[in-house]
């Protein structure tokens, strides 16, 4: 594809494109097929986790890739979304445009220092989506050089899972777009297209939406247990 701005993400819909392990869905030909159906429906981009997934979707689909490396054990005291400078290495060779990462300022056991993963991929020629968990953490990968922020870790950290909702955090996300100057892409329990629209309301520059879209057996649970607390 031609060289990508960030301008080519804003204003539109990012889909996330991945399967947990216990996904009958959870196979690189099954994620190329959702990013090609993304692409029809309208999507501005793919975000997608693993270097198989990144490079076949990248061989297939015309669109931007924002790409991630998830470290097991992936729990709310952890760092794990592309921890170290090697897996952002692999994610760009892979076809990665953007490379997400943790920006939080927590403790990252070992793992490389956000500014340091930030410098090693821009002198890769890409660009850096900071997931952040709050406002503090938004200002911290701001000041770390990330070019995006994007709301993917609020309610999913050990600091704020007490305050998680079951749908998109506006408060947070309208005080992160107010702190920082960096675009900031919604993400995280977006499920309709008025949750979507209510992110642009607060400024958001774009929105990230996976479980909404490309994850069957997350919505099916949903809907079973609605139906099974009333029947």
């Amino acid at each position: 594809m031609s060289p990508m701005t960030l301008s080519d993400l804003m204003g539109g819909l990012i889909v996330s494109c991945q399967a947990p392990d216990e996904s009958p869905l959870r196979r690189v030909e099954m994620m190329v097929a959702m990013a090609q159906a993304a692409f029809h429906g309208g999507a501005r981009g793919i975000r997608a986790q693993g270097v198989a997934d990144i490079r076949a979707i990248a061989a297939a689909v015309d669109l931007p890739i924002i790409g991630l490396k998830k470290a097991p054990p992936l729990t709310p005291d952890r760092v794990f979304i592309t921890p170290r400078i090697a897996d952002a290495v692999e994610l760009v060779e892979a076809g990665a445009k953007i490379v997400a990462l943790d920006a939080t300022p927590r403790p990252r056991d070992g793992n490389d220092d956000v500014r340091a993963i930030v410098r090693a991929v821009h002198e890769m020629g890409a660009f850096v989506m900071a997931d952040v968990d709050s406002v503090a953490s938004a200002i911290f990968a701001q000041d770390s050089g990330a070019d995006i922020i994007g709301t993917t870790l609020v309610g999913y950290t050990d600091d704020t899972i007490k305050d998680a909702r079951d749908a998109i955090d506006i408060s947070v996300l309208s005080q992160i777009v107010g702190a920082v100057s960096a675009p900031v892409l919604a993400e995280g329990r977006i499920w309709t297209p008025d949750d979507a629209l209510a992110a642009f309301d607060v400024g958001a520059a774009g929105v990230v939406v996976g479980t909404a879209i490309t994850n069957p057996l997350s919505l099916t649970r949903r809907f079973s247990a609605a139906i099974a607390a009333v029947r």
